[in-house]
This record gives structure tokens, sequence and C-alpha cells, in this order.
């Protein structure tokens, strides 16, 4: 089912790859910060406490024998992963832009790691922390997420925790944001292909 739902749009070519990732984002994006950001003020008075337990445990002991590891490797893992932030392919995307000032999609380029990765990544943390899921004492039944690094398994039961509806709806999110990377990354591909071997190369990608 994704790879004919893939194929049909990535064979319309970017227009209709853009018509239907720009339908497809911003509303997953939009449902899910909406549904944090209600999480978080409803525990509103745990806010300061959860701040001051990110800062406290990132400065750690614990935290600073395992810093170059994390940050070296799964920190950069986490980055690309997240947001494609340098290694150089969403650049493919933007350069496909139609715009007067280049400088403008720079800012359009610069945006996308903004909202990912301070916005929706920090609200993520915050739900997790204010909600304690990672906590072996309260709740052990979901220490195997964090043992195994599994995090959208973590975020789905803290926001279970609050919203008792909101796995169906990440579930569906988890889906369609894959879908939305096959596209743009079978674009990505494509190009590739034209720039080796020629405008013919397109449909048989």
């Amino acid at each position: 089912i994704m790879v004919v739902a893939v194929g049909i749009v990535i064979i319309g070519g970017i227009r209709r790859i853009a018509a239907t990732a720009e339908k497809i984002v911003p509303t997953m994006c939009g449902f899910y910060i909406l549904v944090s950001l209600y999480i978080i003020f409803a525990n509103w008075e745990r806010i300061p406490w959860a701040i001051e337990q990110i800062f406290s445990t990132a400065f750690s002991a614990d935290a600073a024998k395992g810093g170059v590891l994390g940050v070296l490797v799964i920190g950069f893992q986490r980055a690309a992963f997240s947001n494609e932030a340098g290694t150089g392919s969403a650049a493919i995307a933007h350069a496909a832009a139609k715009t007067d000032e280049p400088v403008r999609e720079g800012v359009v380029a610069s945006l996308g790691p903004f909202i990912d990765t301070v916005v929706v990544c920090m609200m993520t943390g915050l739900v997790i922390v204010i909600t304690q899921v990672y906590d072996p004492e309260k709740f052990p039944q979901f220490q195997e997420f964090v043992a195994k690094n599994r995090g959208a398994a973590l975020t789905s039961e803290a926001m279970a925790l609050q919203v008792s509806w909101f796995p169906y709806l990440l579930s569906v999110a988890v889906v369609l944001f894959a879908y939305s990377t096959m596209i743009s990354w079978s674009y990505y591909g494509e190009r590739c292909a034209i720039s080796l071997f020629g405008r013919k190369a397109s449909l048989p990608y």
C-alpha cells in the first residue's frame, strides 16, 4: 500500500510531492504541538521542576562520564534523524524552490530545524519529564523502552497518561511521517540519478 501511495506521488513530480507534503507535515506537527501544550499547561506547576531536572541531570557526574559518547555519537545520530541538519540532503529539496531572493529560502531552510529540534523535541522532552514515565520506581513497566532507546514508544505512553486517545493519533502520525519521508528521499534519489546519468534516468529510477 505504501509503495503504491509513494509511487503515485513521486511519478507526478516535484509539484505533486510538494502539494502532498505541505498538507501532511503541518497538520501532523500542529496536532502534536497542541497535545503537548495541553499536557504541559495541564501540569503547569511541574514546569519549573521539570526544567530544573533537565539541567541538573544534564550536568551531573553520570552525564559527564557518558557525555563524550552521547554528544559525539548518539547526539549526532539523533540530530540527523530529527532534521537532517548537516547531512546535505535537505539542500536538494530547497534548491527546487522558486523564489525571487535565495536568502528567503535560506530562512525557510533554517526554520525547519528550529521548529523540529527547539520546539517539537523540547516539548517532547518536557512531556516525558513532567509525566515521569522514565522513572523506574513509578513506571517499571516502561523501563524496557528506556533501556532499548525506544523514544517513540515512551513518548506515546507519556501522552497516553494524560490524553488516552492520543497513541492512536500518534500511530497514524508515525505512518504519515514515514510516508512523507519516503516521498522526500525518493525525490532526493531521483535528483541524484539525474545528476549521474542524465534526465532520462528519472522514470526508470
